[in-house]
């Protein structure tokens, strides 16, 4: 074996203080971008202002006009489920969604909102123990924001939501699942923390799906559904703290939910997926499911068979919104129109009369 030479010693100490060097600027470039992000993060948290009241809850029967027993409906998770920034009970989402499940149906829908501002998906467990006492048949969930906001831990987050979708589930409730929203489509958020952002929400949105799947419901993502019409119309489009939907943010995004709340009750009227192009593992669904806002996930068997090779099977719908054309799964011909700050279809119709809403459809206790 060769003896080492002074030479030898000299380079190997020179690689040594380099590699030392190379070790700390990265760990300072590390600590330095932590401390961006957590600036950032405070800053926004100043941006969007606490709720100084909570929204209008919404509470009551919808469709009293229309025969038999009414159908119990819960509403559960953060403030995009309770619905704050509104004013009018009649303009939350629980509302919009009661009100179009009473039309179609043609029953009345009695709505109970136990959804909180600023909730976590560790507020999950208390919420379903109240809504149980309703003895719900129908739970609309919409959660994940804030725990990406709060860097909340991702496996529990998502332990919280299975737990309260199977203990629905366990007593015959129907669950339907808004899956967290791009955090990163938000303006007041900027990069670095933008990008981060958008990554975590939809790994978070990807966990959700497979998580709720599995406990027995269905999921639609939420992903950038808004953002394309914040970008255009950002005044009408965000609620005054620019971080919540407005009115019309918030009648878009039940218009896109409505048709798997629909499904998840049993009045389907869309065609089937054709051929085997909406089926997929459930991993490899709840990947694609995040990158195209409005999309539904349901556990579906192929050839008699729950699971395949790479897990359970999982079936993609991704219907038409607002009258909006598809050529084929994914894609859109089209993007939703803008008239006077109102999302229109191409048959002319608001968000607001997408998803069902008319005044007289709401009792005056409502409003």
């Amino acid at each position: 074996m060769r003896s080492w030479t002074e030479a030898d010693r000299r380079r190997l100490r020179q690689a040594g203080r380099i590699a030392g060097a190379v070790t700390g600027a990265a760990a300072g470039l590390t600590l330095l971008s932590a401390g961006v992000l957590l600036r950032q993060a405070a800053g926004v948290r100043k941006v969007i202002p606490m709720a100084e009241a909570p929204p209008p809850r919404g509470d009551g029967l919808y469709g009293p006009k229309f025969p038999g027993r009414p159908l119990s409906m819960v509403i559960l998770g953060d403030s995009s489920a309770a619905g704050y920034g509104v004013h009018r009970p009649r303009e939350t989402p629980g509302a919009l969604l009661a009100t179009g499940v009473s039309r179609r149906l043609r029953r009345p829908v009695r709505l109970h909102r136990l959804a909180v501002v600023g909730s976590m998906s560790s507020g999950l467990p208390y919420q379903v123990d109240a809504a149980l006492e309703y003895e719900p048949e129908i739970a609309v969930i919409l959660v994940g924001g804030n725990d990406v906001t709060h860097f909340s831990a991702r496996t529990a987050a998502v332990r919280h939501l299975s737990d309260t979708v199977r203990r629905l589930r366990a007593v015959g409730c129907r669950v339907v699942v808004g899956t967290c929203p791009d955090i990163g489509a938000i303006q007041p958020i900027k990069p670095p923390l933008r990008w981060l952002a958008r990554r975590w929400s939809r790994q978070l949105a990807a966990a959700q799906t497979v998580a709720v799947v599995e406990a027995g419901g269905r999921t639609v993502s939420i992903g950038d559904l808004l953002g394309p019409a914040f970008e255009a119309d950002p005044v009408r489009m965000f609620g005054s703290d620019r971080f919540h939907p407005s009115v019309e943010g918030y009648a878009r995004a039940a218009a896109v939910m409505m048709p798997t709340l629909m499904a998840t009750l049993g009045e389907d009227d869309r065609a089937p997926a054709a051929g085997p192009d909406g089926v997929r593992s459930l991993p490899q669904a709840a990947h694609e499911a995040v990158r195209a806002a409005g999309t539904e996930v349901s556990a579906v068997k192929v050839d008699g068979h729950e699971r395949g090779p790479a897990g359970r099977w999982a079936l993609l719908r991704r219907h038409p919104w607002f009258g909006e054309p598809r050529l084929r799964f994914g894609h859109r011909t089209t993007r939703p129109a803008t008239e006077k700050g109102r999302v229109v279809s191409a048959s002319g119709r608001s968000a607001a009369g997408a998803v069902g809403w008319t005044p007289e459809d709401h009792p005056a206790a409502v409003d």
